[in-house]
């Protein structure tokens, strides 16, 4: 089961979109649409429940990202303990908290310029 973490004041966004309540119940299409040991971001605006994502990452180290505004789901299905970090730099610094293995996070990507994936 994949467990949601939001970020700062994004929980009154999330409801907007009726994005919150994931509980037991059958597999989400984050599960299935996401392949394990990968992380994913899905499309701005769009529940990850409900869509397919849009980039897939499925190698360690910085990645940058391109066209990416606004806020969307970032779904960490890495496994191991390895963990994702969204950065404002393009080169992998300025990054937040990292997202732990089996987490999905409603993020604003718009001044994230790279991720960051790593044990």
């Amino acid at each position: 089961m994949i467990r949601r973490a939001l970020a700062g004041g994004a929980g009154a966004i999330a409801l907007a979109f009726g994005l919150l309540g994931a509980g037991a119940g059958p597999v989400s299409a984050a599960e299935s649409d996401c392949p394990v040991g990968t992380v994913c971001i899905y499309p701005q605006g769009q529940s990850a429940d409900t869509s397919s994502p849009t980039n897939v990452y499925y190698a360690r180290g910085v990645h940058k990202l391109y066209n990416q505004e606004g806020y969307h789901w970032v779904y960490n299905n890495q496994t191991d303990g390895w963990t994702v970090k969204l950065c404002t730099g393009s080169n992998g610094t300025g990054c937040g908290t990292a997202l732990q293995p089996d987490y999905l996070r409603w993020a604003n990507l718009t001044p994230i310029n790279s991720i960051l994936i790593e044990p």
